[in-house]
């Protein structure tokens, strides 16, 4: 990880050390002052609901040696005064947020290893998560942790990133035109994925094409040298090789593909097997994991491990002990022998649909009940997409259909008119009236999958199912 001294961070972003020594030494970077360890550097990142120049004095004693701020005024001043602060550097800077930007692109200017960038509508955690385990062990690699794939998040993982890493993976999301290509002067990447374009963001960008474009910002952004990786089944993916310098390799489920899953098949939990091939080879992958859409991040994943150097069977092996990170399609069986399927991590109709569809592949002695939330961002498409959902629910053969939240009402909607009796249908206005339903719903044996957007925290559904006594 980045590792210099005070001085030297405020020569890089255009700031002064204005208190503390100089010669501090930072090693690391961090804008919440909960998650500084000894020895970083915590940047006062201001914000609507909260400024980090409050929580200076907190980073200071959980360790900081340097805190980075836009402001030090008295109040900042008095948090490092206090009878036992210990002595940190202070490095004032005209815009928090730049200097962070700055001190990423100068540390990644210092880095040798190889950086994948990944992008699209759905899929990009999970992919980064097969990609994590198709590397293996014997690979240094550093990637992306949590939601930080923004503006912020991306610098400070390429903050994580060091002489000895091998491989840095940068997931790149994005809220508008432009911040992707912002994103890849930060992390600079040799390789890049796109996923898929589908509905997210809609409300902010308004249409698919302009979705395609913004995310094809990768493709134009990785250099001649590099490679490109697209989705060969997915209809917007020709439009995006034509804005690419870099070679291209195509993978997918299509005979074309270069790196191809076929013969899919599903086990009783809905985990996938299937048949990996490329360059001639071909090798049997079985994901610990349910949802046939794997076998896509898969290949995507494969893809760039192939290029990375691992060889195929390899990286079979590897896929069949990914592990998948929180609230992305990861399974439990609760005291009270209910399977519960949390995906509640985000939502979009490509991924709903996909989530759904694992569900209805699960055998079960029991119901199978999908517990649905609001889909956020989908502006003028809200009230179709969720509607068609519900018709996906009632035509999937799942018995029973929860829904939290004003938006997922229409998922209720769509699946009664599509047919799903409306005895198996329960509208709910939040998360604390699903749980009273799921209460009285659910038996040992049922199946139950949770899924929305991230904002509708639907985890607190999951914690009290798994709270149940048996």
């Amino acid at each position: 990880m980045v590792t210099i001294s005070a001085l030297y961070l405020a020569d890089i972003v255009g700031g002064e050390v204005v208190a503390g020594p100089s010669d501090a030494i930072l090693r690391g970077a961090e804008i919440d002052s909960r998650e500084i360890v000894p020895g970083m550097a915590f940047f006062a990142m201001p914000g609507k609901r909260t400024d980090g120049h409050d929580h200076v004095e907190a980073a200071a004693r959980s360790g900081a040696r340097v805190v980075v701020v836009s402001r030090f005024d008295e109040s900042v001043a008095s948090q490092l005064g206090k009878p036992g602060a210990p002595q940190t550097a202070v490095v004032l800077v005209p815009d928090v947020a730049e200097a962070l930007r700055a001190l990423a692109v100068h540390h990644r200017g210092t880095l040798r290893c190889m950086v994948v960038g990944i992008t699209g509508s759905t899929g990009k955690t999970s992919t980064k998560d097969f990609l994590l385990a198709a590397l293996g062990e014997e690979r240094s690699c550093i990637a992306t942790t949590g939601n930080r794939n923004n503006e912020l998040g991306v610098p400070l993982t390429v903050l994580r990133a060091g002489p000895r890493t091998d491989v840095l993976i940068v997931e790149m999301g994005m809220r508008g035109e432009g911040q992707i290509t912002r994103l890849c002067g930060i992390a600079r990447p040799l390789y890049g994925i796109v996923t898929n374009i589908g509905q997210t963001h809609m409300e902010l960008l308004g249409s698919e094409d302009a979705i395609a474009r913004a995310k094809g910002e990768l493709v134009e952004c990785v250099p001649a040298e590099g490679r490109v990786f697209l989705n060969g089944d997915d209809s917007w993916s020709r439009s995006l090789s034509e804005r690419a310098s870099a070679p291209i390799t195509w993978y997918g489920m299509g005979d074309s593909a270069d790196v191809r899953a076929s013969d899919v098949s599903v086990d009783e939990l809905g985990r996938p097997s299937f048949t990996l091939s490329a360059g001639g080879e071909e090798a049997r992958v079985t994901l610990p994991v349910p949802g046939r859409h794997h076998a896509y991040t898969s290949a995507a994943a494969a893809a760039a491990a192939l290029q990375l150097g691992v060889a195929l069977e390899e990286i079979a092996l590897r896929l069949g002990d990914v592990q998948i990170s929180d609230m992305r399609m990861q399974v439990f069986v609760a005291a009270n022998g209910v399977t519960v399927i949390n995906d509640a991590y985000n939502a979009s109709p490509t991924s709903m649909r996909a989530a759904v569809a694992t569900l209805a592949d699960m055998s079960t002695h029991g119901a199978r009940v999908a517990v649905l939330g609001d889909m956020a961002e989908l502006g003028s498409l809200t009230e179709l997409a969720h509607f068609r959902i519900g018709e996906e629910v009632a035509k999937s053969g799942i018995e029973s259909l929860v829904t939290t939240g004003p938006r997922a009402r229409r998922i209720a909607e769509g699946a009664l008119a599509a047919g799903m009796p409306a005895t198996s249908v329960r509208p709910c206005g939040d998360v604390e009236e699903a749980s009273e339903v799921l209460d009285d719903l659910l038996s040992p044996g049922d199946v139950v999958l949770v899924k929305a957007s991230r904002s509708m925290g639907l985890e607190r559904i999951v914690e009290r199912i798994l709270a149940t006594d048996a």
